[in-house]
């Protein structure tokens, strides 16, 4: 799971999941609301509609953690030993132990949300992220480690990667106390674009070099390079990020809710007849507000 796969397809997780927090963020901006949250599935009846109710989000988290936890189990020919029968007995595989690691992380993390949106008897948000923080902070620790005794390449590769999860962790910190802020939320789904292509770019680079030769760890020109690409992701994710914002743009001023009037309240701005595409994102402009309620700090009655 140290290879290819084990870099490729988390960061194209994290890469599409930093564009869903994207696109969620610039509605927010453009329509002038607290999105906070995507809405909940909407309730059914019978024995099997409390399936339904289940956060998206949550399954997809779980989903992904559980699998690529038992990718890596799986993936070592004698099984996943976590030391030896030598004396003194030495740890064995240390790097896929720290991908097990990450991956069960992302499970326990979809398992939280689960959990805050059905078992508990009112979501709590704050739960949720608090659990996505604390995950990111585990992360860090586990990258400061990861690339010990690596290569010259290796090593600037995942050094590079340090000071985005640190702004992350320090973004996902400051949502606790300030959840409607659309400047954090624009950063994390920024900083989770630049971590998954980077993640991507990682597994070309030091497992499938497009030019089919490998990087040289002794050839300067080459550790100066990795650094230059990792500048060209960032611009390109900044791109990326505007990118959506004006698709998304266009996408709300064709068949979307339009900004409402300065002064007034509650009334949506679409003037187009009420189809179910109308009726579908009040229900969830009303489910936002109702769960971003319960980060936010209640006014105290004046004396």
């Amino acid at each position: 799971m140290g290879k290819f796969n084990g870099h490729f397809y988390p960061g194209l997780y994290l890469f599409y999941y930093g564009l869903y927090q994207a696109t969620m963020a610039s509605r927010a901006l453009i329509c002038n609301n607290p999105l906070l949250w995507p809405p909940q599935p909407p309730r059914s009846e019978g024995r099997w509609g409390w399936l339904w109710t289940l956060p998206y989000a949550g399954l997809l988290k779980t989903a992904t953690g559980s699998t690529l936890t038992l990718y890596v189990v799986f993936c070592l020919e004698d099984g996943m030993l976590l030391m030896d029968r030598q004396l003194p007995p030495r740890f064995m595989y240390p790097h896929e132990w720290q991908h097990l690691t990450m991956f069960a992380l992302l499970a326990l993390l979809g398992c939280v949300e689960l959990a805050s949106s059905s078992l508990l008897p009112r979501r709590c948000v704050a739960l949720e992220k608090g659990a996505l923080a604390l995950t990111f902070y585990e992360l860090l620790l586990l990258f400061v480690s990861h690339a010990q005794g690596s290569e010259r390449v290796e090593l600037q590769v995942h050094a590079l990667l340090l000071p985005v999860v640190l702004l992350l962790s320090l973004v996902l910190t400051a949502q606790l106390w300030a959840p409607a802020a659309r400047q954090l939320r624009l950063m994390e789904s920024f900083l989770f674009l630049v971590m998954g292509s980077w993640l991507v770019q990682a597994g070309f680079i030091l497992y499938r070099p497009i030019s089919g030769f490998p990087w040289q760890d002794d050839d300067v020109s080459d550790i100066m390079f990795v650094t230059t690409f990792f500048c060209w992701h960032v611009m390109a994710d900044a791109l990326c990020l505007l990118g959506v914002h004006g698709f998304s743009f266009f996408w709300l001023r064709c068949y979307g809710p339009r900004s409402e009037p300065a002064g007034s309240t509650g009334a949506p701005c679409h003037a187009g007849p009420r189809g179910p595409l109308y009726t579908l994102l009040q229900e969830a402009e009303q489910s936002e507000k109702e769960e971003g309620a319960l980060l936010l700090p209640q006014a105290q009655p004046g004396p």
